[in-house]
Formats: structure tokens, C-alpha cells, sequence
């Protein structure tokens, strides 16, 4: 089979992005390693700090953020790190080209039952500040640890799956990923029904007509709480993520942060075919205005996303 490596060395980008890529690798094979054993080694629990978003950070929330933070002081080809653990940048000791920005473990809140948790990581070119649109990502990816862990990985241009095997190695298990055009199936918290702006509650309404409504088909509902998780269904058998802005999160901006998780899950989505905006506007085409600025995010099929900004288009 071919190695994640090997498949690295094959592709037509600097190799010093391509090292980049590695390292989130690394430090993702080596994060899943502790996860593995986590229940056992007693990991699972609260750190008994916040951090700068205000969340309860668990153990292993810090010790996945320090695991990425030694594999990138490690690659000379970094100088940037941005990560949702940290409440300022971190200027790695080195005059690399490349900046990354990383949730180190999306999800943590499920990791006492064992529900599929991830890493997700961008790369941007440090030369050109902290506050990029997403557009000008040269790479994202992000690792989930479930039953297997996946790493999937673009450049840009197509999504690519790889496994991680028995001895540490990640494998090519899917090259050329496409998110199906349209979808029967949505993920939202439906517990925050009463918050929705009038756009959402609308979408939501037709797909829960099924067939007697507007879409004319059948809808399920599918939410795992864990963005990583319902992102890696929806990139497997299409369908769309939706945490849009409601008037709780309304003073925020939103509920997830731009720089490492909407941007990197838009260019993964968009690279397969789909479509990622706010309701208003392009993910990929904000420009920040702070490393852990919120944003609404809306991803996934073509077709589903394109009938949620239909319903913002009307007022």
C-alpha cells in the first residue's frame, strides 16, 4: 500500500509544506496512542483550567496541544503556531516559512464515552501575518480517532483518506474523495431550536416535512456533538453540518473559531465538491479580525448548502 509518505513525496507542492503535513501526522499518530490508553491511564478528566475561549479544558486537551507543540518546535520549517489551547501566537524558534493553526483535540468534551474525537490542523504561509482569509490556506487536515483513525488531508485541489495501520503508519485508503451533490441527512443541535434565526428554523422545517414538504425526500438528523466526526460522515457519505449564528452566540459572532476549525473543514469539503458559507457569505473568503474570532459555519453537499442560503436570501 502506499504510505502517507510516500504519497507526500509524489505530490507536486514545495516539500517543505509536504514536511509540515508530516508533522501534524506525527503528532496526530502519537495523540492517538494516549487517547488509546486514556481511560486506563485515568486521562479522561478535567485539567481544572479554561482557556481563552472560557471552556473547561480536559487533561487531554493540554497534553494533545503540548504533543503538537514538541512535533512542531521539531520541524525548522514552522515559525508559527496558533492553537485553540494557547491564548497568544507561539513564535517557534526558527526562520520557517510555514504557520500553523491547530484545535488540537476537537471534541474533548466527549472523551469520557468514547465518542470519535480529532485534531484539526491549517497551514498558511507565516510571511504573511496571523489574520489570512482561509482562501489562502496552502494545506489542512485534520485526524479522527474512532474505530480507526483517519487522517485526511488536502492541498487544495482534492481530499485524500489515510488510515493509520498497527505500527504507526498511516496508509492511503482514499484518494479523490467527493461529497455527494445532495444529501438526506442534516447535523445541527436541534436541543438549540428556540435560538435559530428564522433561516435555520426554515431549512430545518422543510427537511422534517420529508416528503410532504418542499425537498420532497426523507430526512434523518445526525449530530455527534464532536466536529470532526459529523465533518468525517458527511465528507464519507455527504450531507451538511450547520452551527449557524442564533441569538445566543450572536455577540460572539458565532459558536466555532475561524482560523482552526472553519477554515480548515471549508478548504477539506470545498477540495471534495461541496460548499461551505456563513448563510451570508463564503467561509473561505472572511477576512480575520483575531486568531480565535468566531464565526457561523455551514458546510457540506452542494445542493443542501445552496438551499440554506436560499432561505438567508430571503430577508
Amino acid at each position: 500500500m502506499t504510505t502517507l509518505s510516500d504519497w507526500l513525496a509524489a505530490q507536486p507542492v514545495d516539500p517543505k509544506l509536504a514536511s509540515v503535513v508530516a508533522t501534524m501526522a506525527a503528532a496526530s499518530a502519537e495523540i492517538a496512542e494516549v487517547l488509546r490508553r486514556a481511560p486506563i491511564t485515568g486521562q479522561t478528566g478535567l485539567a481544572g483550567h479554561t482557556n481563552v475561549q472560557g471552556e473547561a479544558q480536559k487533561a487531554l486537551d493540554v497534553i494533545s496541544n503540548d504533543i503538537v507543540l514538541n512535533h512542531i518546535r521539531h520541524n525548522p520549517d514552522i515559525s508559527l503556531l496558533v492553537s485553540e489551547e494557547l491564548d497568544e501566537a507561539v513564535h517557534i524558534q526558527n526562520q520557517g516559512r510555514f504557520m500553523v493553526a491547530t484545535d488540537p483535540l476537537d471534541g474533548s468534551s466527549n472523551l469520557d464515552v468514547n465518542v470519535t474525537v480529532g485534531t484539526i490542523f491549517s497551514v498558511l504561509d507565516a510571511s504573511k501575518g496571523l489574520l489570512q482569509r482561509g482562501s489562502s490556506q496552502l494545506a489542512a487536515g485534520y485526524a479522527a480517532y474512532g474505530p480507526a483513525t483517519s487522517l485526511v488531508v488536502t492541498f487544495g485541489q482534492s481530499t485524500t483518506v489515510f488510515t493509520l495501520d498497527a505500527d504507526g503508519t498511516f496508509q492511503l485508503t482514499q484518494e479523490g474523495l467527493q461529497v455527494s451533490s445532495s444529501s438526506g441527512e442534516y447535523a445541527i443541535n436541534t436541543a438549540r431550536e428556540r435560538l435559530w434565526d428564522a433561516a435555520t428554523r426554515g431549512y430545518v422545517a422543510e427537511n422534517v416535512a420529508g416528503e410532504t414538504g418542499p425537498a420532497g425526500k426523507r430526512y434523518n438528523m445526525r449530530w455527534v456533538g464532536s466536529m470532526v466526526a459529523d465533518i468525517h460522515r458527511i465528507l464519507m457519505r455527504g450531507g451538511i453540518f450547520m452551527y449557524p449564528l442564533d441569538s445566543e452566540t450572536v455577540s460572539k459572532g458565532g459558536r466555532l473559531r475561524l482560523l482552526y476549525e472553519a477554515n480548515p473543514m471549508a478548504l477539506l469539503i470545498e477540495a471534495a465538491g461541496g460548499r461551505s458559507t456563513t448563510g451570508r457569505e463564503r467561509i473561505l473568503d472572511l477576512v480575520p479580525t483575531g486568531i480565535h474570532q468566531r464565526v457561523p459555519v455551514i458546510l457540506g453537499s452542494a445542493e443542501e448548502v445552496t438551499r440554506v442560503e436560499g432561505w438567508y436570501g430571503r430577508g
